[in-house]
């Protein structure tokens, strides 16, 4: 049966409404916003002119002005949706968001009057918080009409034959620069750019003054050794399921490029060798390092990846472990924040990863792993796509109200979270290949950039 295509007009209706209401909860998250409410105590309007030596005041009165014109948005996207939406649970949960926007004007009215004073800063951003969730399962749901939920399952995916000695392909190095490369690949150096950063950002957030070369030094340097010594033994413990794979049946070591016993001397080098540097730290950094290489190669890679369709999820912890490194090697000790910027690469895992997983599907199929698109089939794998990335965006919020960022990162967030939400829906209509690795792409310059933006805008601080 023909897949009917979700009314184009109402998504962009909810798209738009869903960044609205998000720019109103980055904003009300930072500092700026408690400021202006102290400096226009009135009620709808202020009663002061906004003028540019009052920066305060000149985001009063354009926080009320975005604030009137995101809530006149959810209303007609809640009156057009009641109209153009097939699915009930649609109109049910756009009836709830409008339900609850009477109440965020009401507590927004008490922060102004108040001064944000106690705790009612805090539960305008919840209650702003519970819109945005319900306008992004509205869109969610509204995403996938005409796709049956109930998709066929392959709880146990069948394999491909193991090739036999005579179809394997052996590549020997031909030289130095060839061994070199091969080794090199071993490590997985395209993941090393993205996890120093986020070890860095987590410095950056829990510093108190200026960080050491020598710390900035050794924290990079034994992340990186880390990260190799985790990516070898991940070549090894999967050369057998990487010769399934079309993706990966070129890799070093299930090639013979690189024998067997030599990539596990490599990998324990470089673990021995990152522990050491970790060292020179602090103890709580070497701990944390040993344990992101212990979970990456025998938690994830034996135990998760194969046995179980959460793979991605739990897995996330390893790219999460870089923040708390970060945060232990300025500090010793893991703060707030850390745990914070932690738990938003944690969420930001699966939905950057199942991207990836959609466009291989076939090939994980074919290696026998268990993935989200393999097991639940595609439909369910772009909701949750869509769930992990709005947990992902109020991550980013709560980041914003814990380390007192600024204007930066709240307009990184906002902008490239927009285009990651953008290229998500459009990966709801294609359904395809490429529009999965355009989501996926867009997955990494949003992480990528606000951590950037944390860096820079936690050093301003």
């Amino acid at each position: 049966m023909r897949e009917t295509t979700p009314d184009t007009r109402l998504t962009r209706l909810l798209t738009a409404a869903v960044v609205g209401v998000y720019v109103l909860i980055v904003a009300g998250a930072t500092a700026a916003i408690a400021d202006a409410a102290r400096a226009c105590s009135s009620w709808p309007i202020c009663h002061q002119t906004p003028t540019l030596s009052d920066p305060a005041l000149l985001v009063a009165w354009g926080h009320r002005l975005v604030a009137l014109t995101v809530g006149l948005l959810v209303v007609v996207t809640a009156v057009v949706g009641w109209r153009l939406a097939s699915r009930p649970r649609v109109k049910y949960t756009l009836l709830a968001a409008l339900a609850l926007f009477p109440i965020q004007i009401g507590i927004g009215a008490l922060v102004a009057t108040s001064g944000a004073a106690g705790n009612l800063p805090t539960a305008h951003l919840g209650v702003a918080m519970t819109i945005f969730g319900t306008l992004v399962a509205a869109l969610a749901w509204h995403l996938e009409t005409g796709v049956e939920d109930d998709e066929p399952v392959t709880t146990d995916p069948e394999p491909a034959p193991d090739p036999v000695d005579g179809d394997l392909t052996v590549t020997r190095p031909s030289g130095l620069l060839d061994t070199a490369r091969a080794y090199l690949s071993l490590t997985k150096p395209r993941l090393m750019w993205l996890l120093c950063l986020v070890a860095s950002a987590g410095m950056a957030l829990s510093a108190s003054g200026s960080i050491g070369v020598p710390t900035i030094l050794a924290t990079l340097g034994g992340g990186v050794l880390a990260i190799g010594a985790s990516g070898t033994f991940n070549h090894v413990l999967e050369r057998d399921v990487d010769r399934r794979m079309n993706r990966t049946a070129d890799r070093p070591v299930t090639t013979e490029q690189v024998p067997v016993t030599n990539a596990l001397v490599f990998g324990f080098a470089l673990a021995a060798a990152s522990i050491a540097v970790f060292l020179t730290v602090n103890v709580l950094a070497a701990v944390l390092g040993l344990t992101a290489i212990a979970f990456y190669s025998v938690i994830y890679t034996l135990l998760l990846k194969p046995n179980t369709v959460q793979n991605t999820v739990i897995g996330g912890a390893a790219g999460a472990l870089p923040a708390l490194i970060g945060s232990a090697a300025v500090t010793g000790k893991i703060g707030i924040p850390g745990l914070v910027l932690a738990g938003l690469v944690f969420l930001w895992t699966p939905a950057h990863f199942y991207n990836l997983a959609l466009a291989y599907k076939d090939d994980y199929a074919r290696g026998g792993f268990p993935m989200m698109p393999v097991v639940r089939g595609e439909a369910t794998t772009r909701r949750h796509i869509l769930w992990y990335l709005a947990a992902t965006l109020l991550a980013a919020t709560v980041l914003t109200a814990v380390a007192d960022l600024g204007a930066l990162f709240a307009l990184t967030t906002v902008a490239l979270g927009a285009v990651f939400l953008w290229m998500v829906v459009r990966l709801h209509y294609e359904r395809t290949e490429s529009a999965a690795f355009r989501a996926f792409h867009a997955s990494n310059a949003y992480l990528g950039m606000i951590l950037v933006a944390i860096i820079v805008d936690a050093l301003a601080i």
